[in-house]
């Protein structure tokens, strides 16, 4: 065992002393911070300006420290202020105090209504705090509490900083801070005092001034005057004597559907306003910025302070916390479609069409069913089959399983649908099938009206438009997704109603679809296209053959049995087969021929071949046909005939979902020579028809001719001299004309004398009228409200502007502009994100907001009711000031006109509050926005007033106007030396705050540290 432990003897542990303790690490990463952000040394800024803290900017920067594994955030608050200029003042700085120090005594920024605590606290322009990292994490231990404060001042002491440092200490909700200051021979410790319960001793000014005088211990006798500043905050919360006039949603669609236009809501336009009161309270802040002790009394028994006579009233308002506002709740209601998934056969039952095929089936097929087994029963799905089964399977269904009762979707079909989407249904005038959209409504004014341009939604006036305010109100009020579901299935009848009997579209822009649109606006364009083109085509074959002769569809399949001859109608006929065909017999194949209804030239009695291959072997002998007009001077190469501009056939219009198809199978034929040939003869089917009506119109013709009209710039003309000397034009193709294979060559070699009425269609309107029925037939509900949402938020914002137009709101405008912006780079993508949808909303619903917080200040307010436009204009400055500012100053206080109103704000508030009892002894304030009669009955007499009990109720019934302030803050300032007679005289300040469950007690005391 002796020898075992021998060599434990010999172990021995060594200390070293010179190693740093985590302790004087954490000092270390303080000064390091510090001296990063350049706080070392003196600094002396600019005296404080009046109401700086609130308008000025503030900064802010942040680091991360640890003492041992426990991390802490350090954090650079400071204003940003331009710096001095140091010329003269080297001197000043070494002997002045920290500009801390003598920021506690100014009284410029006292109760700033928007700023950090401890500026509101102390009047700081610049301080440090170090907190824990970590939300959860608190310095709750004295020990550490100590260390920390230790920490600070041994660091402020190392590097010079003259900014104060303060560390926050307990739970972070009860900002708790401990800090200090130091500067050459002075030094200023921050504390705080944090109760739930407010000690009944110092609920008033003398408790207060009884712990300021015992905290600094001033041995001067008598002791330097004390500088005090008051505020009182009056919350008010009762409303009592006024209503909020926003008639619920419900009750606003009712009258709307009784009376077409009550409570702000009018067919077609979106409903405005918040459902509840937006302001829920009212703060008046009553200060005294300049006392002295001595000149006012306030303690437990009696006090000066009456808010009356406040030098000085402030106001803020308190929002109500996301008030229900109808604009918003509307396009939200709206978005949420574009998230469901169910079609709208799903929605509303089984399939119409496939019950009714099984219907047709059975009865059909009867018979054999005794005798063989049934075919797999296919019915006729023509388009009048297929509209006469909707509209029946939708009449059976319509009383026990539409979503819409039948009163309600009477009066919203008729009122509501037929008369606000197509008022040429409920007209007593025939339908006439015109089109136009009305360029005088209101939102064409200011450059609202090509909103739609930026948005990608349809103009203003336009059915599309119509129709997303329509689903969107049928949403909201009505079925839900059942009843837009519904609403859409007869939205699309009617479309092919319109088809069929060629009614024209209304509230759709004449020509081909507008691609700055939303598709589904394009869509019914396009669908408007072909009916025109159907409806000209079948007025055509109207006409008799007389008629026809001199009309301008004279010379098509029509006159087959008028005045031409049998010969060219056999040899027509080899060629073209379409040619001898009835008017009735016409089919919608690609071989119809296309019906030109500008063509207005006499073709009686032109009986010459136009179609045979090879063209005919005297080109120069044909009768011209399809001639437009004479082309100026221009004269053909070969004949020195006049040029015709021939009738062509329009382009064919597209939509952009149409241009982005034909585009993929353009790029899919590829890059190689067969692929590019192939690419330009699908692109030169106009170009093709455009060159056999120009032969049509010009006999005896040439390439050369052709390209003079269609395009001057290949046909280069030069001066040339003659064999006789005589300087001549000389014109020939250009380069690109003459490529082998052109493809300008080909199509001219191909071309036939072809007028444009008797070409194939271009544009078979039949096929694409289709193709839009089908399209609009399989439209979910969500990709329904994905194609209007465009058009909604457009409504939305054009409702927004209207509104905003009314209140004059400057921050309202600068929104709206930012609306705008946002909105056209997020809606011009074919599938916004919902999340970006939700922030336009979100910004709308703001905006809303913002403007019934305008209507409701103004309403309580009475600025309607005023009499003088001096005071009109100032009350509503005042309440334009309350929405763009945190807190807004009262012109004269309590004596002003806007205190006045204020004054009996509170007055009616306490009546109601305390009874009718109570309401004959409170003393009333005339109502400057009522008569003078109804002044004079609030007012109570004075001989009520002394027979109201006794001395002290009737004491505390002349203040009564006002309840217990919700607030009580004082500020009390002193500069006296401490903590010796011959110290150097310092300033010292103490904040007190008192509210009902809450008192603190925010210190700061300063010390001479050289003599003391």
């Amino acid at each position: 065992m002796a020898a075992d432990s021998e060599p434990e003897s010999e172990v021995f542990e060594i200390t070293d002393f010179t190693t740093a303790s985590e302790w004087e690490r954490f000092i270390s990463k303080v000064e390091e911070v510090l001296n990063d952000w350049k706080l070392i040394g003196h600094s002396l800024g600019k005296p404080l300006e009046k109401g700086i803290f609130t308008s000025g900017t503030w900064e802010e920067r942040s680091d991360e420290i640890s003492f041992a594994d426990f991390r802490f955030s350090i954090t650079h608050h400071y204003l940003v202020q331009e710096s001095p200029d140091k010329e003269g003042k080297d001197e000043e700085l070494e002997d002045a105090i920290p500009q801390s120090m003598q920021d506690l005594l100014c009284m410029n920024n006292d109760f700033p209504p928007r700023a950090h605590c401890l500026v509101r606290w102390y009047g700081l322009r610049e301080f440090v705090v170090i907190a824990p990292a970590a939300h959860s994490d608190a310095v709750l231990s004295e020990s550490k509490c100590n260390l920390l404060l230790s920490s600070v001042s041994i660091a402020l002491g190392n590097t010079g900083c003259q900014v104060p440092l303060f560390v926050q200490i307990h739970h972070k909700w009860r900002r708790m801070y401990m800090g200090e200051c130091q500067g050459p021979g002075v030094r200023t410790d921050f504390e705080m005092v944090h109760l739930r319960k407010v000690p009944s001793q110092y609920t008033h000014l003398s408790g207060l001034l009884d712990i300021f005088k015992s905290k600094i211990g001033c041995p001067l006798t008598p002791l330097p005057p004390v500088s005090i500043a008051i505020r009182f905050t009056y919350v008010l919360q009762d409303w009592q004597q006024y209503f909020w006039p926003q008639q619920p949603p419900g009750f606003l669609y009712i009258d709307a559907l009784v009376g077409g236009e009550v409570g702000g809501l009018e067919f077609g336009k979106l409903p405005f306003g918040a459902c509840e009161d937006p302001i829920s309270e009212l703060h008046l802040a009553t200060t005294w910025p300049h006392l002295t002790e001595g000149i006012i009394v306030d303690n437990d028994v009696y006090s000066d302070l009456d808010p009356v006579q406040a030098p000085h009233w402030s106001v803020r308002v308190r929002k109500a916390d996301n008030p229900q506002c109808l604009l918003g709740d509307f396009v939200t209601e709206f978005l949420k479609i574009c998230r469901r998934k169910e079609s709208t056969d799903e929605i509303l039952g089984r399939s119409t069409f496939e019950e009714e095929g099984r219907e047709v089936a059975d009865i059909t097929h009867a018979l054999s069913k005794l005798t063989e087994p049934a075919p797999v029963p296919i019915h006729k799905l023509s388009v009048s089959n297929m509209v006469h089964t909707a509209k029946k399977k939708i009449r059976k269904h319509r009383g026990e399983e539409s979503p819409l009762n039948n009163d309600v979707l009477n009066t919203i079909l008729l009122q509501f649908h037929w008369k606000f989407l197509f008022p040429d249904a409920v007209s007593e005038k025939p339908l006439d099938g015109t089109t136009s959209i009305d360029n005088s409504n209101p939102a064409s004014e200011a450059g609202d009206y090509t909103l739609y341009n930026q948005f990608k939604s349809a103009p203003s006036d336009s059915l599309t438009y119509k129709l997303a305010l329509c689903l969107c109100m049928i949403n909201f009020y009505h079925g839900g997704l059942k009843g837009v579901a519904h609403l859409w299935q007869e939205f699309v009848l009617e479309m092919r109603f319109r088809w069929e009997n060629n009614f024209l579209i209304p509230g759709l822009a004449s020509g081909p679809p507008d691609l700055r649109c939303c598709l589904l606006h394009q869509k019914l364009q396009m669908l408007n296209c072909c009916i025109e083109r159907k409806k000209a085509r079948d007025e055509g074959k109207k006409l008799s053959p007389s008629e026809s002769m001199t009309n301008a569809y004279a010379g098509d399949a029509g006159k087959a049995g008028g005045q031409l001859g049998q010969d060219h109608l056999r040899d027509t006929e080899k060629e073209k087969g379409e040619v001898g065909k009835s008017w009735d017999s016409w089919s919608d194949s690609e071989e119809e021929f296309f019906e030109c209804l500008s063509d207005t030239e006499d073709l009686t009695g032109n009986g010459q071949e136009s179609g045979k291959k090879g063209g005919p072997k005297e080109p120069a002998s044909w009768k011209p046909e399809g001639r437009l007009h004479q082309h100026g001077k221009l004269t053909l190469l070969h004949n020195a005939e006049p040029l015709y501009i021939p009738v062509t056939q329009e382009p064919a219009p597209m939509t952009e979902d149409l241009l982005e198809e034909q585009s993929e199978v353009l790029a899919k034929l590829g890059t190689s020579a067969e692929g590019a040939h192939l690419r330009a003869r699908m692109q030169s089917a106009c170009l093709l028809s455009d060159m056999e009506s120009f032969k049509a119109a010009n006999p005896g013709c040439c390439l050369e001719d052709f390209v003079r009209w269609y395009s001057p710039r290949d046909y280069i003309e030069e001066e040339v001299t003659d064999e006789k000397g005589s300087v001549v034009l000389k014109g020939e193709l250009s380069a690109r004309m003459k490529i082998p294979s052109n493809m300008w060559v080909e199509a001219w070699d191909t071309a036939k004398p072809v007028p444009a009425r008797r070409q194939r269609r271009l544009f078979d309107d039949t096929r694409e009228a289709e193709k839009v029925l089908h399209y609009l037939a399989m439209q979910k509900p969500a990709d329904l409200a994905r194609h209007l949402l465009p058009c909604v938020i457009h409504a939305a914002v054009l409702k927004v502007k209207e509104e905003e137009s009314l209140e004059n709101i400057p921050s309202v405008k600068k929104i709206i502009k930012q609306i705008i912006a946002h909105s056209s780079k997020v809606l011009h993508f074919p599938s916004p994100e919902d999340k970006k949808l939700e922030e336009i909303i979100l910004q709308i619903t703001t905006v809303e907001a913002i403007i019934a917080r305008a209507r409701s200040l103004k309403a309580k307010f009475g600025i309607e009711k005023c009499e003088h436009e001096e005071e009109k204009e100032d009350l509503e400055r005042f309440v334009s000031c309350l929405l763009e500012q945190p807190e807004v100053s009262v012109t004269g206080a309590g004596r002003g006109h806007a205190g006045q109103i204020i004054h009996k704000l509170f007055v009616n508030a306490q009546r109601g509050t305390l009874g009718w009892s109570c309401a004959h002894t409170v003393h009333a304030v005339p109502d400057l926005t009522e008569s003078s009669d109804e002044a004079a009955a609030v007012a109570l007499p004075e001989e009520e007033l002394k027979r109201s009990g006794c001395p002290e109720e009737r004491r505390q019934t002349l203040v009564s106007d006002f309840p217990p302030p919700a607030g009580r803050e004082l500020i009390l300032r002193a500069t006296v030396p401490r903590p010796a007679p011959y110290s150097m005289a310092l300033p010292q300040r103490m904040y007190s705050v008192l509210t009902k469950e809450d008192f603190r007690l925010a210190g700061a005391f300063s010390s001479d540290t050289s003599f003391f």
